[in-house]
């Protein structure tokens, strides 16, 4: 297990994380350049393991909120999170003892490892989704009655910041939070979901931080021993591809803070020239979501759906996708967590307005010990 990110750990953990976002959870290249430069002012970022935290610990959950295109246009400020943070504490009247991961996928596994340097505070070897999700309810941390998104706070690049109080329900902290990250300018810095040690335990996917590293791992090696790297990252991940081929069209718009839209990948000729080729379509909203072979549904949310590119097996964000980009398509066990009847009411196919049920994918090592 993890128990610290030095600067050789920024690398696989950006892969790793990468991969997991599913296409969101924004882009961790400009992320990890910030990591990387608060490690060397600050010195390695302590992990700690989520079953060691005192039950009485106060644990806030942190990340960025909004739209993965606008992060292009609009960089970070940088301490967004921690003063998101910092505005919670003084809404609490009481300290902070450690920084959980709302999301493993994507840049948001690297917000609170850089929140964590600049507070001096740990930063919990889990997460609440073991992959990414677009709206706050999506979260292991909501699958029950004790736990509750607000209050929260945000802050965004400028000098505005927010508290939220209380809200009706989560689904109103979503739609609340989601209007403030518009006015923001479509991303924001968002710090809540407070709960205790014990209950941070209980509720959380354990171990994802350590995860994604090792999936950077075995990234590297396969490159270095000229392995095929898709095929060596759905082993790790009990996975499989579903298909290698071309980005042939792209539909991609921001609106009401996310980025949503539809991708075609069709697949390399086949041997006997008179069988078509086979066709992926992935429809998206920051994270992809389904994918549809040949017109059959393969994979459904919260199964995740990964796009690396061939060669390399380098995580491609949605608004990084481009047409005649060359990837591979791969389909990933969700964590077991996410899997219930009660998770499956707020992540599952039907709560994105698909008609198909969800089919689980067999196998799987996000969030099982």
């Amino acid at each position: 297990m993890l128990k610290q990110v030095t600067l050789d750990g920024i690398e696989p953990l950006a892969i790793g994380a990468g991969i997991l976002g599913t296409g969101g959870g924004g882009d961790p290249y400009m992320d990890s350049l910030q990591l990387r430069s608060e490690i060397q002012a600050r010195g390695p970022q302590m992990v700690v393991d989520p079953q060691v935290l005192a039950d009485d610990a106060t644990i806030v959950i942190v990340g960025y909120i909004g739209a993965p295109t606008a992060s292009i246009e609009k960089i970070q400020e940088g301490t967004e999170l921690m003063r998101s943070v910092r505005l919670m504490e003084k809404h609490l009247n009481k300290s902070v003892d450690a920084i959980g991961i709302a999301e493993i996928g994507g840049g948001n596994s690297m917000g609170p490892l850089i929140t964590g340097l600049q507070m001096g505070l740990p930063t919990v070897d889990a997460d609440g989704m073991g992959r990414a999700f677009p709206e706050l309810p999506m979260t292991t941390f909501l699958f029950n009655d004790e736990i509750h998104a607000a209050p929260f706070a945000m802050a965004d690049a400028g000098e505005n910041a927010i508290v939220v109080p209380q809200t009706v329900n989560d689904e109103w902290a979503e739609r609340i939070a989601r209007t403030i990250t518009v006015s923001m300018g479509a991303t924001a810095g968002l710090a809540g979901f407070v709960m205790t040690g014990a209950q941070f335990r209980q509720y959380c996917i354990p171990h994802t931080l350590t995860l994604a590293w090792q999936i950077g791992q075995h990234v590297l090696e396969a490159r270095r021993q000229g392995a095929d790297v898709p095929d060596a990252i759905a082993s790790t991940l009990h996975g499989r591809v579903l298909l290698r081929g071309k980005i042939s069209d792209i539909k991609r718009r921001t609106t009401e803070g996310f980025a949503k839209g539809t991708i075609t990948i069709d697949g390399y000729d086949r041997a006997d020239s008179n069988t078509e080729v086979d066709r992926l379509h992935i429809e998206f909203q920051n994270e992809f979501l389904i994918a549809y072979l040949n017109g059959e549904a393969q994979v459904t949310v919260p199964d995740l759906i990964c796009i690396v590119t061939e060669e390399e097996g380098e995580p491609v964000a949605t608004e990084l996708l481009r047409y005649g980009m060359r990837v591979a398509v791969l389909g990933v066990p969700a964590p077991p967590q996410l899997k219930t009847e009660r998770a499956l009411s707020v992540v599952g196919p039907q709560a994105f307005g698909y008609r198909e049920k969800f089919a689980p994918l067999p196998g799987g090592v996000i969030g099982v010990e």
